[in-house]
């Protein structure tokens, strides 16, 4: 198994990398722990297809960095506002592998499998801040489909051909503190579809593991990212054990060594210096 190093530091440590040849798709992965989880993807030899929400500046900036480390990396945007916003995705997706195929001529990539990502990070889910008797039935609806509903059903649509090709990568993220069954004051719907994720990957574990097939919930902690206002800053460095929030890289060497380690399979794994919120 590889370790940290390899991954921390980008593309060209070494001439062979340990995710050469595999394509992976990261759903959220123009900013924040999407990002740079992406960016030691590429550094590790993965093809990137990268998946943002609306701002086409983001994309460009995080595609920009991959290059600049000499990675490859392809994108799109797409508002996940529903179940047929997973559908667009896969088909960006395809869209992406049949033109990077066409470009280099590579007849390789021209399979049906092939529309489908070795490696499926799933780095997005809004979040809401809601007391359990003020939680309207439209809340729970949000939160539930975008944190629970939506990365399962992705997860659906990519284990068909990693069981095929024997071999694939899931990695979804939880909440703070979802890592276990817990209450909540103020975010209950929220850290309820969060915690299903659990289910989620020992589930997969169980019917795929055989096959090479991982699938694993990380829960960061309080993280700092660019979608951090300074309020939200303020909230991280109070409650942080250290006094100080998180770093998207932080949680991204975790998240990639968990995902080069096959031993690791249907674990939900908090990443949060004991945080208590």
């Amino acid at each position: 198994m590889k370790s940290l190093q390899d991954f921390d530091g980008g593309v060209g440590k070494s001439e062979r990398k340990p995710l050469s040849g595999r394509r992976a798709l990261v759903i959220g992965g123009t900013g924040g722990i999407g990002k740079e989880i992406a960016l030691l993807l590429a550094g590790a030899g993965a093809n990137i297809t990268l998946h943002g929400g609306s701002s086409r500046e983001r994309l460009a900036l995080t595609l920009d960095a991959i290059y600049n480390l000499g990675g490859k990396a392809d994108g799109f945007l797409c508002r996940i506002d529903g179940v047929e916003a997973i559908d667009r995705i896969f088909s960006e997706y395809s869209s992406c592998v049949a033109r990077a195929a066409y470009i280099s001529r590579n007849e390789r990539f021209i399979s049906e499998t092939c529309y489908s990502p070795d490696i499926l990070v799933y780095a997005y889910g809004p979040f809401k801040r809601a007391v359990l008797n003020e939680t309207s039935a439209a809340d729970w609806q949000f939160l539930t489909q975008q944190n629970l509903t939506l990365p399962g059903y992705a997860v659906s649509r990519v284990l068909p051909s990693m069981l095929e090709r024997k071999w694939g990568r899931i990695l979804l993220f939880g909440g703070t503190n979802t890592d276990a069954i817990r209450g909540f004051v103020s975010t209950a719907a929220y850290s309820s579809a969060k915690t299903g994720l659990g289910v989620l990957a020992k589930s997969v574990a169980k019917a795929a593991g055989g096959a090479g097939v991982t699938c694993n919930v990380i829960c960061p902690g309080l993280t700092d990212t660019e979608y951090a206002d300074e309020t939200v800053r303020a909230y991280n460095r109070a409650k942080s054990p250290a006094g100080k929030a998180l770093s998207p890289k932080m949680v991204a060497l975790t998240a990639m060594y968990v995902l080069a380690n096959r031993s690791i399979n249907g674990a939900v794994i908090p990443v949060d210096e004991g945080v208590v919120v």
